[in-house]
């Protein structure tokens, strides 16, 4: 396979960012662990106690380069308007100059790694290639982890010029000289001046999302930040449910959840990204694109997700957590109380009031192969068949616990309307209501309006549109009390939707979907009041007045884009409430 087209792009990036040295990454085990090596020896990576977290390693960020930067996250269209008003948006040839200053040279004395990556299962058509170049060996061997590196990657090509090109260089790692940009018509991605996570490895969220989406839109598929699960029933059954959550809204451990429901487990496909394609039958069917997960470290504990504990005890490279005298890590959560002796994420001493030890937006980097959990198909080159999609967020109040869209245009409206309290992981302000739909708002490639419009459009091609259901496990009491357990409980949530999709579960129909009868969520082995649960799914008409009010204004920012169907969903909904 002639791989000139790539040969030649990479010769062009090399002009301008001058490195010493071009090395083509073959993903193989030998090079990560030279790549381990070479970083334990100039100390970008720290060992962990070898017995107790064997083949596990320690980075450290430079402070101003902890999180996502959506501030300095461009999409580059040629129209404005194809970025829409959700997204940052430069046009194309001013986003090159301006990145293109803090790239010139930018690899001088360093070496460019040049990482063929593949996005998906090896054989499927779902599958898609990147490319992209670095000058940081942290970002190589976390690819190594997240996706799959090398001639896998090459072979899958469709044509000779058939992948996502990728620049990333650390840069001086100024903020002042920071940009993430994204061209989603020329297939294109430059990141500079930081080294973390979803800024720099670039097949996460800037190309499995961002530029994915785009592509997705132009092939007629769907690249979403969603879990994918497989609920198993006490007949052995499997059903595949795929659900969008914004940040800190229960994803990751819904994904790993252990039931509390005997008979009842949850299987794990994946934890942030779906991709999914309509099969020639008309089936909705899903592969997660990733290798490894990228996960928030705080408040993951035996309690809140054994399955996620376990697995981050071999072949992990943590981020920006504490480390123990012991040389473990540590992260607030993990633990009911602190160690004494911990070093903080920065490498200082830490004391007890001085602020968290753990960075709240540290991480790991895992293999899926290691998740307790994983599904025996998540790699399965033909996906899994999604039956049932989930949108959830963290809410104090107005939605219910669990309810089911009337069909997939009501569903679609469902999440549109998305939105989330915001936690100091997100923005650092707690409890503010932020626009979410899909929990996608950070991550569209493209005109918000015109997604809505592409989800529509997919209807006519599915022979048996999944249900969609809203949820919200965050619903708290007049005296601020969750009025939910959460966590492995949540499979009781799922058990319902589960025997929806089948045809039975017992609902009455409200103004926003159908909620739960009485009796209908099993409640078996848990010590809740009905009345609990019933304040829980209880849909109150002015609070729900009050946020369609409020979903109008957003709306309205989309203008002649937002679909018709949408306007008239959101009509519908305010008239039946008496609105």
């Amino acid at each position: 396979m002639s791989v000139s087209v790539a040969e030649r792009w990479v010769e062009e990036v090399a002009g301008l960012t001058r490195p010493d040295r071009i090395v083509w990454c073959d993903g193989s085990k030998p090079e990560y662990d030279a790549l381990v090596e070479m970083m334990l020896r100039d100390g970008t990576l720290l060992p962990l106690n070898a017995r107790t977290y064997p083949d596990s390693y320690l980075h450290r960020s430079h402070p101003s380069d902890v999180a996502r930067t959506e501030q300095l996250t461009f999409i580059a269209t040629r129209e404005r308007e194809d970025a829409g008003p959700t997204n940052n948006w430069m046009a194309p040839a001013e986003a090159k100059s301006k990145a293109g200053r803090f790239l010139r040279n930018a690899m001088r004395g360093r070496t460019m790694w040049v990482v063929p990556y593949l996005m998906g299962p090896a054989g499927s058509s779902m599958s898609r290639v990147g490319i992209m170049v670095t000058d940081s060996a942290y970002v190589v061997a976390s690819m190594h982890i997240m996706t799959r590196v090398g001639q896998v990657a090459l072979q899958a090509m469709r044509s000779d010029d058939d992948f996502i090109a990728g620049v990333h260089s650390l840069g001086d790692l100024s903020p002042d000289r920071r940009l993430i940009m994204h061209f989603p018509e020329e297939k294109l991605i430059w990141s500079v001046g930081s080294g973390y996570g979803g800024n720099a490895l670039l097949g996460k969220k800037c190309h499995a999302l961002r530029l994915a989406s785009a592509q997705a839109r132009e092939e007629g598929w769907l690249a979403e930040h969603m879990l994918i699960i497989g609920v198993e029933d006490p007949e052995g059954r499997v059903t595949y449910l795929a659900g969008a959550m914004p940040s800190a809204s229960g994803k990751t451990n819904l994904a790993m959840a252990v039931s509390q429901l005997p008979g009842w487990r949850v299987w794990t496909v994946g934890d942030d990204i779906a991709w999914m394609h309509v099969d020639a039958s008309g089936q909705l069917r899903a592969i997660n694109p990733e290798r490894g997960f990228f996960g928030v470290a705080p408040n993951t504990s035996p309690k809140t997700n054994p399955n996620a504990t376990a697995m981050v005890r071999s072949n992990t490279i943590f981020t920006n957590v504490a480390l123990t005298p012991d040389r473990e890590p540590w992260w607030e959560g993990l633990t009911p109380e602190a160690p004494r002796g911990l070093q903080d994420w920065q490498g200082q001493p830490w004391q007890p009031g001085t602020g968290p030890a753990a960075h709240p937006n540290s991480r790991f980097t895992v293999p899926v192969s290691q998740c307790p959990s994983a599904s025996p198909h998540w790699e399965d080159p033909q996906g899994v068949p999604i039956s049932g999609l989930i949108f959830g967020s963290r809410r104090t109040s107005v939605i219910p616990l669990v309810f089911e869209a009337f069909d997939w245009n009501h569903g679609v409206f469902l999440g549109s309307a998305m939105s989330t309290e915001t936690t100091a992981a997100i923005t650092g302000k707690v409890g503010v209501v932020r626009r979410d739909p899909m929990a996608m708002i950070p991550f569209c490639g493209y005109n918000m309006g015109d997604y809505f419009a592409h989800w529509l459009s997919m209807q006519p091609r599915l022979a048996k549109p999944p249900r969609i259901f809203r949820v919200n496990w965050f619903r708290r009491d007049a005296d601020g009390k969750f009025l939910w357990p959460g966590y492995g409980d949540n499979v009781r949530v799922l058990k319902w939707m589960v025997e929806r999709i089948r045809g039975g579960g017992r609902a009455q129909e409200t103004p926003v979907g159908y909620v739960p009868a009485d009796g209908a969520i099993d409640l078996s082995g848990i010590d809740l009041a009905p009345a609990r649960l019933r304040e829980a799914l209880r849909c109150d008409a002015a609070e729900w007045l009050a946020a369609l009010q409020d979903l109008d204004e957003f709306y309205s920012s989309f203008g002649s884009r937002l679909p018709a169907t949408i306007a008239r969903q959101l009509a519908e909904t305010r008239r039946k409430f008496g609105g």
